[in-house]
C-alpha cells in the first residue's frame, strides 16, 4: 500500500469520473460518484465534495471563479 499526499485520492476520483463521463457510458452521476468512493476508498465528506463539485450548480459556481484570483 502506498501513502499518498492528502487529497490525492479525491483528485484521482475526479479524473476517473471525468473520464467515465467523457466515454458517455450513460451511467448517472450519482452512480459514478458512489463507484468512485468505493474504488478510491473515499470518506462520506469527500463524496459530498464530489457531488457539489460535479453537479450543474457546482460547475456554475466554479465557472464564476476567476482563476487569476486563486491563491
Amino acid at each position: 500500500m502506498t501513502i499518498l499526499p492528502e487529497g490525492e485520492q479525491l483528485r484521482r476520483a475526479v479524473k476517473w469520473i471525468s473520464d467515465a463521463r467523457m466515454e458517455n457510458t450513460g451511467t448517472g452521476l450519482s452512480k459514478l460518484i458512489a463507484d468512485a468512493c468505493l474504488k478510491f476508498d473515499l470518506p462520506p465528506k469527500d463524496a459530498e465534495t464530489l457531488m457539489r463539485m460535479l453537479t450543474d450548480k457546482g460547475q456554475a459556481e466554479a465557472s464564476r471563479i476567476d482563476p487569476e484570483e486563486q491563491p
